[in-house]
């Protein structure tokens, strides 16, 4: 059994930000089911949302984020991470992130770019490769600051909390199991102190920008360990993911829209502008809800997004990321519309934590897209997600130090047992585990997208609850394996977006259905809770 002060499960900004400012008040472990550099924050192109120009106000941006919100943000949660943004920015800075700068009036000052629901040029950027840059810079550091030992291609199994041993106190978290997918051994590591960053959940649909790692690890095991989970409904579909075969989960920026492209349907039309006066420029799920009206209106696969009014060695400077992998595949975005598509890119609910990423299940955090602090309401604003991840990290720490303090000896108030397989066999049919995992996802798809309706989702929980059936079945009968894991994380979450989006009888933000086409605000529900009893 290994013993840590604190283990963190995630690579992104919230993960190792965690980490970092954890190292200084005991032993860190970072488990993480791929290599350190594979997390959805790696994969972000915008930027990260911040109040630092002359012209804008922590008032602006928090009206902003609550207008996209739809109602539903912590209007306290949403003051205080806007109002910290620049403090956590400015300690980025000071471990190497470089945001783009622009000399005005002989000085330097950054390069704000513009997106979707914001009223002021907010958000600070380096070229289209944010997410990029700031993992690099924070990993650097993680790996220099002493006392932080990484676990690559350790899939965390299950959380072991109190009440699963049997123990009559007080149900906390007291550790984890993570399969070693080098050796294939089972290995268990103990904590007081558990923080859940492992981002969100995109792969559950057919089409997303999420990379493969995103499987809904963390909603998952915090659901099965007890956790309130809460608004798994508003799953956020990015307007703009290019339309290629070869290229099936590339995201196009929103801040190309934010730069004055233009999107439009194959006559040239700026559709969007028929919905809502912000065109292209307004929140997500509305700009999402337009596209995908127009696709099934028209029959055509996809809308268009031109940039062409930009030229080449602008793109090529801005938007390097993009300009290159349209190129790649023949679009030429200097001259000619760039296809796009929607896709599932973003998961505004999660784990319920309070400001400073405290679950319902003491000694477990969630900090990141795993978690529901309630910024986000029922859409996400552009450019919130990595600022949330970097104040929530600073917060659960100090929270952590506070009310659990290092003592400078490792836990052994609750001994762990060891993993038993008992007498599981190698799974000797992997051909049906991947056949769950795309119909899973297809039904995700057809069921549960950007419009929904009362007899879709009904259908959708009928065969995930056969589904689950059949992997529960799969998981106590075989040893476990990467690919049986991700499935048994996939359908769970798949059914908890479900059974949040059947107890929402309203549409609103990026919750939308035919059958309650309009938000409730005398009976809607504030937040949709689920828990396992």
């Amino acid at each position: 059994m290994r013993q840590f002060d604190f283990i963190v499960i995630g690579t992104g900004i919230a993960g190792l930000s965690v980490a970092i400012k954890a190292a200084a008040h005991g032993s860190v472990a970072i488990l993480t089911k791929r290599l350190n550099a594979d997390s959805n924050t790696n994969w972000a192109q915008g930027g990260v949302a911040c109040v630092t120009a002359n012209d804008d106000t922590i008032d602006r941006h928090v009206a902003d984020t609550l207008d996209a919100g739809a109602g539903l943000c912590r209007e306290d949660v949403v003051r205080a991470i806007v109002a910290e943004g620049p403090e956590r920015i400015a300690e980025l800075i000071d471990i190497g992130v470089k945001f783009d700068q622009v000399e005005v009036d002989g000085r330097l000052e950054f390069d704000l770019g513009r997106e979707g629901g914001h009223s002021r040029r907010r958000v600070l950027h380096s070229a289209d490769h944010t997410g990029r840059e700031i993992s690099v810079k924070l990993l650097a550091a993680a790996v220099a600051t002493p006392g932080i030992e990484f676990f690559e291609n350790h899939y965390v199994i299950d959380l072991i909390t109190t009440a699963k041993l049997g123990f009559v106190t007080e149900d906390r978290a007291i550790g984890l199991y993570a399969l070693n997918q080098t050796n294939g051994e089972v290995e268990t590591f103990r904590s007081d102190r558990i923080a859940l960053c492992t981002g969100g959940c995109g792969r559950v649909y057919q089409y997303t920008t999420n990379p493969e790692v995103a499987t809904g690890d963390g909603v998952a095991m915090a659901w099965r360990a007890g956790a309130t989970v809460a608004n798994m409904e508003f799953i956020q579909f990015h307007p703009t993911c290019l339309y290629h075969p070869k290229k099936k989960s590339f995201l196009i920026t929103e801040a190309l829209r934010g730069e004055g492209a233009r999107l439009i349907d194959r006559e040239g039309r700026e559709f969007v502008n028929d919905i809502d006066p912000r065109g292209a420029l307004a929140p997500r799920d509305i700009v999402a809800r337009a596209i995908d009206n127009q696709i099934k209106r028209t029959g055509h696969p996809c809308v268009y997004l031109d940039v062409s009014h930009k030229d080449r060695a602008y793109l090529e400077e801005r938007f390097p990321t993009v300009y290159h992998a349209c190129m790649e595949v023949g679009i030429d975005p200097a001259s000619e519309p760039i296809p796009v598509v929607p896709a599932a890119h973003y998961q505004c609910g999660g784990v319920r934590t309070d400001i400073n990423g405290a679950s319902s299940l003491r000694g477990l955090y969630a900090v990141g897209e795993v978690a529901c602090t309630g910024l986000h309401g029922a859409n996400r604003l552009a450019s919130n997600s990595l600022l949330e991840g970097a104040v929530i990290a600073h917060r659960a720490v100090e929270h952590m130090r506070l009310k659990f303090p290092v003592n400078g000896r490792p836990p052994t108030e609750f001994p762990l047992p060891p993993w038993q397989s008992g007498d599981a066999q190698d799974v000797d049919e992997l051909v049906v585990i991947y056949h769950n995992w795309d119909e899973i996802r297809r039904l995700m798809w057809d069921y549960v997208s950007i419009v929904r309706t009362r007899k879709r989702l009904l259908r959708a929980a009928a065969r995930l609850h056969n589904l689950k059936r059949e992997v529960h079945e799969f998981y106590w009968n075989f040893k476990v394996t990467t690919e049986m894991l991700e499935l048994r994380n996939l359908v769970q979450t798949a059914a908890l977006i479900v059974e949040c989006a059947s107890l929402r009888h309203e549409s609103r933000g990026l919750h939308y259905t035919r059958d309650y086409p309009l938000p409730d605000h005398e009976h809607g529900p504030a937040d949709t809770l689920v828990r396992r009893y």
